[in-house]
C-alpha cells in the first residue's frame, strides 16, 4: 500500500518535475547528477522559502524605515516643543528675577524713606518741645509783667488817693505856691512815667499775646506735619511688613514664633529701636508718642524679619540660567526628597542661607555632598557636586560660593539634587522660594 502511494506520488511529481540529469565532463570522463522530482520539489520548496523571507524581510525593513523616520520626525517635532517651552520658562524665570529685584530695589528705597521720615520726625518734635518751652517763659514773662502793671496801677490811684485826701493842706516843703510846689511836680512826674510804664506793659502784652497766637499756629502747622510724616511711615510699615508675615506664613514659619526666637538670639538695646519717651514726669505718653513707638515696634519687626529672612533658605541655589528636571515627591516608586536642578558642569551653586557648614565630603548615593545647618532647625543638602569649596564647620553666609555642579553618586546626569530638612524631615525646597518668590 505504501510502495503504491509513493509510485502514485513519484508519477504526480514528474508531470512538474520530471527526472533530470546534470552531466559533468572531463578530459578522461563522464559523470551526470540524476535530480529526482523529489529532489526538485526539496529544491524548489527551499529556494521558495528563501525568496519569501527575503521579501517579507524587505518589506518589514521598508516599513520600519517608514516608521523610524515618522518617529524622528515627531521626536524632532516632540523636542522643538519642549525646547520652545523649556526657553519660554527662562524666560518667564528671568522675568520674575527681575521682578524681584525691583521689588528689592524699592524695599530698599522704602526703608531709607523710612529712615529720612524718622529723622525728620525726631528733628520735628525737638522743634515742638523748644516751642512749647518758649511759649511757656513768654507765658511766665506776660504773667510777671501784668503783675508789674496791676502794682504800679495800684501805687498810682494810692498817690492820687492821697492828693485828693491832702486838699488845700500844704504838704511837708511846701512853700504855699501850688505851681512851684516840688511834691507836686514830683507826684505828676511819677504819675506819668506810670502811666507811661502801664502802656507799655499793655504793649508787651498785646505783642507777646500776638507772639502767642503765631506759636500756636506754627505748633498747629507742625502737627498737622506730624501727623502726615506719621500717616506715611504706617502705610509704609504696613506695606513693609504684610508680605513678611505672608511669606513666613507660606513658608509653614509661625511669625510670632519666628520673632520671639530672633529676638531671644539678638537681644541687645538702643539705637533707633529704643521707645520714645518725651515727659520725664511720670506723665502718660502722648498720642504721637504712642504712634511713634508704634512705628518703632515696626520697625523693630522688620529689622527682625531682615535677619530671619537671612537665616532661613529662601534664595535659590542658581544664579546662572537652568532647568527643573525633578520636584519633590514620589518618584519611581520611592520618595524623592528633594528638587533637581540641571545646568551645565561646574556651574556655581550658593548657599539659600546663613548657616554652618555640617559635613562637605562624600556621601553613598549623594555623591560630593554639602550640608548646611541654619536657624530654627532647618538644614539644607547640595548632592552629586563635582567640586567643594567649604570645609566641615566654616560658616557661611547668604549667596556665599559653596560647590560646582557635577554628577557624582547615583544620578544620571549632571544636576544639583537640593533639599530642605526642618527638624530632619524632608520639605518641599520651592515652599521657600515661592513664599520668597511671591514677596520679593
Amino acid at each position: 500500500m505504501r510502495r503504491r502511494f509513493l509510485i502514485k506520488l513519484n508519477h504526480i511529481l514528474e508531470k512538474h518535475f520530471p527526472e533530470r540529469r546534470v552531466f559533468l565532463r572531463s578530459d578522461t570522463d563522464t559523470r551526470f547528477i540524476r535530480l529526482r522530482p523529489a529532489t526538485q520539489l526539496i529544491a524548489f520548496t527551499g529556494a521558495s522559502a528563501i525568496v519569501a523571507w527575503a521579501i517579507i524581510a524587505t518589506a518589514v525593513l521598508v516599513m520600519d524605515s517608514i516608521g523610524s523616520g515618522n518617529f524622528r520626525e515627531q521626536a524632532k517635532r516632540d523636542q522643538r516643543t519642549y525646547e520652545a517651552r523649556l526657553n519660554a520658562l527662562e524666560d518667564e524665570r528671568d522675568k520674575r528675577a527681575e521682578e524681584a529685584l525691583a521689588a528689592q530695589n524699592r524695599f530698599n528705597s522704602a526703608l531709607e524713606q523710612i529712615s529720612v521720615m524718622q529723622t525728620e520726625l525726631l528733628s520735628s518734635e525737638t522743634r515742638r518741645r523748644e516751642l512749647e518751652t518758649g511759649i511757656e517763659v513768654i507765658q511766665s514773662t506776660l504773667r510777671r509783667t501784668m503783675k508789674d502793671r496791676d502794682s504800679a496801677r495800684n501805687e498810682a490811684e494810692q498817690l492820687a488817693q492821697a492828693i485828693e485826701n491832702s486838699g488845700d493842706t500844704p504838704l511837708p516843703g511846701q512853700s504855699g505856691n501850688t505851681g512851684e510846689d516840688p511834691m507836686v511836680e514830683f507826684l505828676s512826674s511819677q504819675l506819668a512815667a506810670t502811666a507811661q510804664e502801664r502802656d507799655q506793659v499793655t504793649a508787651d502784652a498785646q505783642d507777646a499775646l500776638l507772639r502767642a497766637d503765631e506759636m500756636a499756629t506754627q505748633i498747629r502747622l507742625m502737627q498737622d506735619q506730624n501727623d502726615q510724616i506719621f500717616r506715611q511711615l504706617e502705610e509704609a510699615m504696613a506695606i513693609s511688613v504684610e508680605p513678611l508675615d505672608k511669606m513666613f506664613s507660606a513658608a509653614g514659619m509661625n511669625p510670632d514664633n519666628l520673632i520671639a526666637t530672633v529676638r531671644s538670639g539678638y537681644s541687645g538695646q538702643g539705637g533707633p529701636m529704643m521707645p520714645l519717651s518725651f515727659s520725664t514726669r511720670g506723665e502718660e505718653p502722648s498720642a504721637d508718642a504712642r504712634r511713634a513707638n508704634g512705628i518703632l515696634r515696626g520697625m523693630d519687626k522688620l529689622n527682625l524679619y531682615r535677619i530671619a529672612a537671612q537665616k532661613a533658605p529662601f534664595a535659590m541655589p542658581l544664579k546662572s540660567s537652568f532647568r527643573y528636571t525633578s520636584g519633590f515627591g514620589m518618584r519611581w516608586g520611592r520618595m524623592h526628597s528633594g528638587t533637581d536642578f540641571a545646568a551645565p558642569h561646574g556651574t556655581p551653586i550658593y548657599s539659600t542661607a546663613d548657616g554652618v557648614v555640617v559635613h562637605a565630603g562624600w556621601q553613598s548615593g549623594y555623591g560630593r555632598l554639602v550640608k548646611i545647618q541654619h536657624e530654627f532647625g532647618i538644614e539644607t543638602r547640595y548632592a552629586h557636586n563635582s567640586k567643594l569649596f567649604v570645609k566641615k564647620g566654616q560658616r557661611v553666609s547668604r549667596g556665599q560660593k559653596i560647590s560646582a555642579m557635577g554628577s557624582t553618586g547615583r544620578s544620571t546626569g549632571t544636576h544639583l539634587h537640593y533639599e530642605v530638612r526642618v527638624g530632619g524631615k524632608a520639605v518641599n525646597p520651592m515652599i521657600y522660594i515661592k513664599a520668597a518668590r511671591d514677596v520679593f
